[in-house]
């Protein structure tokens, strides 16, 4: 093949000569004077030179030379042009063998199309349009959902790891799922990105008339509204399905609206499964399509055009009149595009099969990828996903699990060379780092403090009904995977809603996926939420876990509580009782839950109060921490809570840390204070600076199970440097409680000198 374009290049070197020295000729004599027969003129340029003469007809002939000149000029550009990107490859480049070429990919559009044309139309030579390095890439997707939306990052992952543009994700989406993606996105802060959301409540009156028999509900009808929906000086969009995974440059894809030619405004993937041909049972009755119809997991639209032939009047249409006699869709959305390309095929640019591999159970996918030598988009199109029966699907499932696990940090690469809009919480964390001394010891301490750790919020699927008392509370505890076995105990102990900060990585969050779907207890609560936040840095980011946490309760009281500890029967219910007696609506207290703690791993625990005081006395649970920090829960007057029948009020102490429950607009953590020590202190001494009162509940108690230390304390016994750093952040700390309270903080500068 090269060695036949270069010899039909050699062709039109030689051709453009010969029509080029005859030009030079002409143009020789007629500038010599020399009487020769003139070219003949178009019939404008003969009624424009007629009255001139002799010098009128030369005139006239150096317009035709210099006209012929230009034209070989721009002949010769075009066969000299290099491509615009050298990292940008063909769409079907790198395929050899079997490869079949399809008459959708010799297609170019409009202005390549002349291009092509004035050197012979052989888009085998011509080199095909490429996307330019900065140019955006628009990408619309259809999310709704806890599922979807934890799908999706998968999806987002696969384009983000071989793109080189920037990216517009537009995102058609229910408040969940705006709600969890944004979120994601704002703390993923990957460079030239944006994101823009689209609410879908408001679209459902467009679609909610079409009945729809398909698993993805509502939701799989709107990619027919996107002309109306998306931005109106938006032009083409890549629309994907959240189950897709790119295997290459979605830039490749994009650079297919350039083979779009005549009134071509969609681009889609032949269906691989025999659905649209019918007979896959008894009466199996499919919409009419086009052969085996197109799917619509993967679609090139041309906005601007889609609007000028109203594609919202041709679509509503079609389906109102194939909804007389088939009564609902099967297949959502992909019905009605079918139809209405059956109708208007002369709508449709297909794609190679190479771009939608679609693996449901019933495909015929190998007939595709058994011909190429590169796939470059997977598509689990069925409800099963990843147990379809495809003879290939672990080749396939690697592929998706490569992403799936993959970390998501990697990805914040910078494009450089492409101008981008400013981020400004990008540029003011920059500004902050670079502010900071790296030559100080405790360096990394304090930049952890600014650290923006990826957060996946409500990683699992969540519900909650709010109590109409105003007297609900939600258990808060962060962890990592070590005390994941912790949270079947917690769940069973506390019936109430939990919201849970878990630090992971990508790989660490699908095992716990994996964990939590296959446990009963786990799975039977939906008003457990679980965050994600991904794993960064060296430290324990104890207290943005907290926070991270604190920021999903939607109850007016909270619980601050830790993983390992175990809350005592019925807490909930004897918390929320607590609301009212002690009037917590509107007055500021914290209510303290006593703290015990037992070294076996077995215990009996205990049901009432009085057996817990018989565990105490015989040795089988002790005051938490006891033989080593006393000093962190000595206020709550242990000695005083044995015979209590009523709340009593208690002083803070220095080291005070209890367990406590408090109004959801109490202050959080502060963030300076990562891995082990005084991260809890802290707090507390901002809940009393603010004038807090700590009454401690006499029937309330949680203790505290064994475990193995975890690594943030054997750092902070085994280096010096690390209680070096934390004194200092302590010693900052309580400047910064001056500073912002005054006089009534100076207790806590000379309670810490006396201690």
């Amino acid at each position: 093949m090269l060695g036949m374009c270069r010899g039909r290049r050699k062709f039109l070197a030689a051709s453009l000569a010969l029509l080029f020295i005859p030009a030079l000729t002409w143009l020789y004599l007629s500038v010599g004077g020399f009487q020769v027969k003139p070219l003949p003129l178009s019939p404008l340029e003969a009624q424009s030179s007629a009255p001139v003469g002799g010098a009128g007809e030369r005139q006239a002939l150096e317009l035709r030379v210099r006209a012929v000149e230009e034209e070989n000029r721009a002949l010769r550009r075009e066969l000299s042009r290099p491509p615009r990107s050298p990292s940008a490859r063909l769409p079907n480049s790198g395929h050899r063998g079997n490869q079949s070429r399809t008459h959708s990919e010799e297609g170019t559009g409009d202005n390549e199309g002349q291009k092509a044309a004035a050197v012979g139309n052989s888009s085998d030579c011509v080199q095909q349009p490429v996307v330019d390095k900065c140019e955006t890439i628009h990408v619309a997707i259809v999310c709704a959902g806890y599922n979807a939306s934890r799908d999706v990052v998968t999806l987002v992952k696969s384009v983000l790891f071989h793109r080189r543009n920037p990216l517009h994700f537009h995102f058609i989406t229910d408040s969940i799922a705006q709600q969890i993606l944004s979120s994601l996105f704002h703390t993923w802060m990957v460079p030239a990105v944006r994101v823009d959301f689209y609410d879908a409540d408001e679209l459902k009156s467009e679609v909610s008339w079409i009945p729809n028999k398909h698993y993805s509900g509502i939701y799989g009808l709107m990619k027919l509204v996107l002309t109306k929906t998306l931005l109106s000086d938006l032009q083409r969009v890549i629309v994907l399905d959240t189950d897709i995974t790119f295997a290459t440059d979605i830039a490749e894809l994009w650079a297919v609206f350039h083979k779009f030619k005549g009134q071509q405004v969609l681009g889609l993937v032949e269906n691989q499964s025999d659905w649209y041909l019918g007979n896959l049972w008894k009466n199996h009755r499919p919409w009419p399509a086009l052969g085996r119809g197109f799917n619509t997991g993967v679609i090139l639209l041309l906005l601007d055009r889609l609007r000028k032939l109203r594609w919202e009047q041709m679509w509503r249409l079609t389906a109102e009149r194939e909804l007389m006699s088939m009564l609902s869709t099967s297949l959502a959305d992909q019905d009605i595009f079918n139809a209405v390309i059956k109708q208007n095929p002369f709508l449709v640019h297909q794609l190679p099969c190479f771009w939608n591999v679609q693996l449901s159970d019933h495909t015929r996918s190998e007939k595709c990828y058994k011909d190429v030598s590169d796939l470059k988009v997977i598509h689990w199109n069925s409800p099963k996903k990843l147990r379809v029966k495809n003879k290939h699907v672990e080749f396939f499932r690697n592929l998706y699990l490569t992403f799936l696990e993959y970390d998501g940090n990697l990805l914040r690469r910078e494009l450089f060379g492409c101008p981008s809009e400013a981020d400004h919480n990008s540029e003011n964390l920059q500004k902050t780092l670079s502010e900071l001394d790296e030559d100080d010891p405790c360096y990394e301490f304090r930049r952890e403090r600014f650290t923006v750790h990826r957060t996946h919020l409500y990683f699992l699927h969540y519900e909650y009904e709010p109590s109409s008392d105003n007297t609900d509370v939600t258990l808060v505890a962060q962890l990592s995977m070590d005390r994941l076995q912790m949270l079947e105990a917690i769940c069973k102990h506390w019936e109430g809603p939990i919201s849970l900060a878990l630090y992971l990585s990508d790989a660490e969050a699908q095992q716990f996926l994996r964990y939590a779907q296959g446990s009963e207890v786990l799975m039977s609560r939906g008003n457990v939420g679980y965050h994600i936040v991904y794993k960064e840095g060296q430290f324990y980011p104890v207290n943005l876990l907290r926070n991270v946490a604190m920021r999903q309760v939607n109850t007016p009281y909270m619980f601050l509580s830790d993983i390992d500890f175990l809350p005592m029967y019925g807490l909930y219910e004897y918390l929320r009782k607590s609301v009212v007696q002690l009037d917590m609506a509107n007055t500021k207290k914290a209510l303290v839950v006593p703290a015990f703690e037992t070294l076996r791993y077995r215990l009996s625990y205990p049901k009432s109060k009085a057996e817990l005081l018989s565990q105490l006395d015989m040795g089988t649970l002790f005051t938490f921490r006891y033989h080593v920090w006393t000093k962190g829960h000595a206020p709550t007057n242990f000695a005083k809570w044995r015979t209590a029948t009523t709340p009593y009020r208690v002083q803070w102490e220095a080291d005070f840390e209890p367990y406590v429950m408090v109004r959801r607009d109490s202050p959080e953590y502060d963030r300076r204070f990562v891995g082990f020590g005084w991260n809890k202190v802290a707090h507390i001494m901002e809940l009393d600076a603010q004038e807090y009162e700590f009454v401690v509940l006499p029937n309330a108690y949680m203790i505290h199970m064994p475990h193995a230390p975890s690594f943030d304390i054997t750092k902070f016994r085994s280096n010096k440097q690390y209680r070096v750093c934390l004194k200092t952040l302590k010693e900052e700390f309580q400047q910064n409680m001056s500073r912002r309270y005054g006089f009534a903080a100076l207790k806590y500068m000379t309670a810490e000198n006396n201690s």
